[in-house]
């Protein structure tokens, strides 16, 4: 049986002609990033690598409890996307485009808000080791939304997020801002989310339109609103 050959991406990154390997869609909760990610990685014919975070034993009782189940939260979490990376590096003989749904470092954030002084002091060390091996996004694509806009998503959902105060939600908002504000290992593009409705729209084509221009440092991007 003979191999398909892989399909390469049409997304450029720098203005050079080299395709991408490596696209990140990321958020905060609600903002969308897994359906995003999913729908994108159909569109470009790539392979999609979505986080098992529901599978956390630990969440419910975290949100519930958080100072007494940060740690714990957080370093299942950390270990399950670390296993997760190390399979980005064996490749995919189908694919040379790869779509996730979260940035690895990205975890510093809620680890930064949740655990206490030396508990973050240990985090920092095993999460400085893991960070090593892991795979450079060639872009960043971040889902960026208000904290009404995503505890009112929240709500309508099943699980354990709803049970996610406000008040850490304005945190994780203003963290998350904060954060690819000055993340500079990758180009990122900040979209709206807002106005960006995963269930329908014509929002995937213009995004992936968007994906194929030159991606160079932060640049922001406003979808179309979604009843448009």
């Amino acid at each position: 049986m003979s191999l398909r050959r892989p399909v390469r991406s049409e997304i450029e990154v720098r203005g050079d002609t080299r395709a991408v390997d490596l696209l990140v869609i990321e958020g905060p909760p609600g903002s969308g990033k897994t359906a995003v990610a999913a729908a994108l990685a159909r569109r470009l014919n790539a392979r999609a690598v979505l986080d098992r975070a529901g599978e956390n034993p630990f969440l419910a009782d975290f949100y519930r409890d958080p100072e007494r189940w940060a740690f714990k939260t957080q370093l299942f979490l950390t270990l399950s996307r670390y296993m997760q990376q190390e399979d980005l590096l064996q490749g995919d003989l189908f694919h040379d485009l790869t779509v996730t749904d979260y940035l690895f470092s990205k975890d510093r954030i809620y680890a930064s808000l949740t655990l206490d002084d030396r508990e973050l002091a240990l985090y920092e060390k095993l999460a400085g080791l893991m960070e090593e091996g892991i795979p450079r996004p060639d872009l960043v694509v971040y889902l960026q939304a208000g904290a009404d806009t995503l505890h009112e998503r929240l709500d309508r959902r099943e699980g354990a997020e709803r049970r996610m105060s406000r008040e850490y939600l304005v945190a994780l908002v203003e963290a998350y801002n904060y954060f690819f504000l000055h993340y500079a290992r990758s180009p990122v593009m900040v979209v709206n989310a807002a106005r960006l409705d995963p269930a329908g729209g014509s929002w995937l084509e213009d995004l992936a339109a968007e994906l194929r221009r030159p991606q160079a440092g932060l640049r922001y991007w406003n979808p179309a609103p979604a009843s448009a």
